[in-house]
């Protein structure tokens, strides 16, 4: 039976949804590696709506993170609240400040951030089977709160995340563009991509290793 990966979107954009690159490179690998996987998203507004040409906060506006998320997956997407962990093997969420909007509130709060329960709720159910979990970008921020305390993660040399990351009783671990930190105990991996990436090409390295060791890890 072929493997199966749930990935985890916060809508479609670099500034308030998913990371676009990151989201393609983590599918493009999956399936030349072969493996199945399917996406979901929480079904909500998204905390603000950013033009992604000047940066700015479009005032009035509210879109859907399942709709926006739909975008990436080419419609083939599901509710968040339709994720069983035990129908897949692993479990990966992409980057982009979507995640620090949606997914949690870290832009707000910083380390006083939560995390949405239900996706606790869900990564809860993937670490107690012992299913690898990857995640990308700024997603690591959300670990000592999703997954408790003394996991290591990194997300590249940012001192203000890192530090925030540390504050929540997480361990960080400093890593350049290319590479993974591994947490063979916890079974978590991540990877900086475009906290540090310059170039699609950088971000494609580690995201493509990331891959390659969740699949090493389902077995």
């Amino acid at each position: 039976m072929t493997k199966q990966v749930a990935v985890i979107l916060a809508g479609c954009g670099v500034y308030d949804g998913s990371e676009i690159y990151e989201t393609t490179l983590t599918l493009l690998r999956l399936d030349q590696l072969g493996i199945g996987y399917h996406c979901f998203a929480p079904d909500m507004d998204q905390h603000k709506v950013i033009n992604h040409v000047t940066q700015e906060t479009t005032q009035g506006e509210t879109r859907n993170v399942l709709e926006e998320s739909a975008r990436l997956a080419r419609g083939d997407i599901s509710p968040l609240s339709d994720l069983d962990a035990e129908n897949f093997d692993a479990v990966i969420v992409p980057g982009g400040f979507g995640v620090a909007q949606n997914l949690c509130d870290f832009a707000l709060k910083g380390d006083s951030m939560q995390v949405l329960e239900p996706l606790k709720e869900i990564l809860d159910a993937f670490r107690e089977d012992a299913k690898p979990i990857g995640l990308i970008c700024i997603s690591p921020v959300m670990v000592p709160r999703l997954l408790g305390e003394g996991i290591a993660v990194t997300i590249g040399h940012d001192p203000g995340v890192a530090g925030a990351i540390s504050a929540m009783g997480g361990l960080h671990r400093s890593c350049s563009v290319e590479e993974i930190v591994v947490d063979f105990e916890n079974r978590v991996v991540t990877t900086p991509a475009y906290m540090l990436a310059t170039r699609i090409s950088e971000a494609a390295t580690g995201v493509f290793k990331l891959v390659e060791r969740i699949d090493e890890m389902m077995g």
